[in-house]
């Protein structure tokens, strides 16, 4: 049998046990405290650091992230020369037909509504389509509108929109994927090989940050194929749940192609596909978000994906093919839908389906007590829980002074709600320690503002931790055999080269990872040892 003994550190077997100082682990399980160790077992060290349940994220997107490694660097640009400049070398070193990439720092022009104009600078004959950093907004150039046919007479799609200059011209800035695929669909798709790669890459990255399981949080039926061959080569480094999106100009014909879909991709090793994903509405920054009351900039209420009555439908229909429910909801109007449909499927849920509703970025203080009755999750994407440039540049000035409380973490764990934490990765890090200082501190890098943004909806670390552990293993339904390290448990590990819990909430992202365990199998080893502690 294989085994592997870990001692000479904290072990930190869930939120409510003691540590203890030895953990053994035999073909990839965790053993009883006692069990015997065999003679060739290997032994690891963990030189005071502190051993837990490997990470896990709720809600990423490791293909885009993938993706984005062909393109050029674009998320630290100041302004839009150097994202130009940067274009330009890209274009110059690639004979691709067309380049898309991603993803540009949307708060480096007022509004975040970038022109065309300025793409064409850096190359005119060929398309270029720019994803901003929420994956909502597209930059492209004028080679892609004129590729595409989007011209002054193209209409608005139903659920997007085209930014038009005042004489009714495309500007270049495509608001939500209606919009965006007007565009990207004349563009060839990634070739699967190229694809296999990039999540070999993105999954890779995401075992150095110590994480064993990812929710994709969006896989249309074009990128099974990749996945699949990436899994059947063994290039996959975490577990993966693939999450199918639901199409709310297609539904209901998309039931019965998700359950084909399902049952092809849960064949494969490490992968599942329990899971269906609806976009319930856009993002604040550029007014998609559905709010209960109009923008405080702008006399819209945003642009929802679904009618009320329509998503309830939609949920239970789901729920009755067997799929577990993930739900994109950022305004409260959009946040209420999601937990109106949860009502329509209490008993479902009562008995172990999981609906969780991601981001929850405003929430009507009246609709926090109706999660005392319900089962429903809340995936927090904890770095966005402060005030940074988005949203003292973009989101508050959308919300308005009286709607400005966001991420209201703790109050919806004491309003019932099971916590997880993602990352929505390429959109933020998938840097779990950062989101676990995020989570305590509600500051910044630099730790401002003093005493945190909005302090009361901080976190302790231990609901932090659980919230990246067993919160996730709850949202995915696997916490009966993971998210924590009880006997017994499949041996998902993640080795801290120092235990967190002792030192100050601000340096929690200082401690380094030094080693990821999956299924009992070692798959991030840290090239050397951090500095002492």
């Amino acid at each position: 049998m294989a085994a592997i003994v870990f001692t000479g550190g904290a072990i930190r077997i869930d939120g409510r046990s003691p540590d203890v100082d030895r953990l053994v682990v035999v073909d990839g399980v965790i053993a009883e405290p006692r069990h015997p160790v065999p003679a060739d077992a290997e032994h690891v060290d963990l030189e005071g650091g502190l051993l837990l349940p490997a990470f896990r994220d709720g809600h990423a997107h490791p293909l885009l992230a993938g993706r984005e490694r062909t393109g050029p660097a674009l998320r630290d640009a100041a302004d839009v020369d150097e994202i130009v400049d940067r274009v330009r070398a890209w274009a110059a070193a690639s004979d691709a037909a067309w380049l898309v990439g991603g993803s540009y720092d949307a708060t480096i022009v007022e509004g975040g509504l970038f022109d065309a104009r300025w793409l064409d600078a850096a190359t005119p004959d060929r398309p270029v389509v720019l994803h901003a950093w929420d994956y909502h907004t597209a930059w492209v150039n004028t080679a892609a509108l004129r590729a595409a046919g989007v011209d002054a007479d193209t209409p608005d799609p139903a659920l997007g929109r085209i930014v038009r200059r005042a004489d009714g011209s495309p500007s270049g800035t495509l608001v939500e994927r209606p919009a965006i695929d007007l565009v990207l669909d004349h563009a060839p798709r990634p070739a699967e090989e190229d694809d296999v790669e990039a999540l070999a890459a993105a999954t890779a990255h995401l075992a150095a940050q110590g994480i064993a399981w990812v929710q994709e949080a969006w896989t249309e039926p074009h990128d099974v194929p990749a996945w699949i061959a990436a899994a059947r080569a063994g290039r996959l480094a975490v577990d993966v749940d693939l999450a199918l999106r639901a199409d709310p100009t297609r539904w209901p014909a998309q039931v019965e192609e998700m359950r084909r879909l399902a049952a092809r991709i849960s064949a494969e090793p490490g992968l599942t596909c329990r899971t269906v994903k609806f976009f319930v509405d856009g993002i604040l920054e550029n007014h998609t978000a559905h709010l209960l009351e109009c923008y405080h900039d702008a006399r819209t209420r945003g642009l929802p994906n679904w009618r009320p009555a329509e998503l309830a439908a939609a949920v239970a229909q789901c729920d009755a093919a067997g799929f577990d429910v993930h739900l994109h909801a950022i305004g409260d109007a959009a946040v209420r839908a999601a937990i109106d449909a949860a009502e329509g499927i209490r008993d479902s849920l009562r008995r172990g389906r999981r609906l969780t509703i991601a981001h929850a970025q405003v929430v009507d203080p009246a609709d926090l007590p109706r999660l005392r009755d319900l089962d429903v999750g809340f995936c927090f994407q904890p770095q966005w829980a402060m005030a940074d440039a988005v949203m003292t540049e973009l989101t508050l000035p959308r919300l308005g002074p009286h709607r400005e409380r966001q991420y209201r973490m703790r109050a919806a764990r004491d309003a019932g709600a099971r916590l997880s934490f993602g990352s929505d990765w390429p959109v933020t890090s998938p840097d779990v320690l950062a989101g676990l200082r995020t989570a305590v501190t509600r500051q910044d890098p630099d730790g401002l503002p003093a005493g945190g943004w909005q302090p009361e909806e901080r976190l302790t670390l231990s609901d932090a931790i659980d919230a990246a552990t067993s919160g996730v293993a709850l949202q995915a339904g696997d916490h009966d055999s993971r998210g924590t390290l009880r006997p017994g448990m499949i041996a998902d590990l993640v080795w801290l080269d120092r235990d967190i819990r002792s030192g100050p909430a601000d340096r929690i992202a200082d401690a380094r990872i030094r080693g990821t365990w999956r299924r009992g199998i070692r798959t991030f080893r840290a090239v050397a040892a951090t500095a002492a502690h």
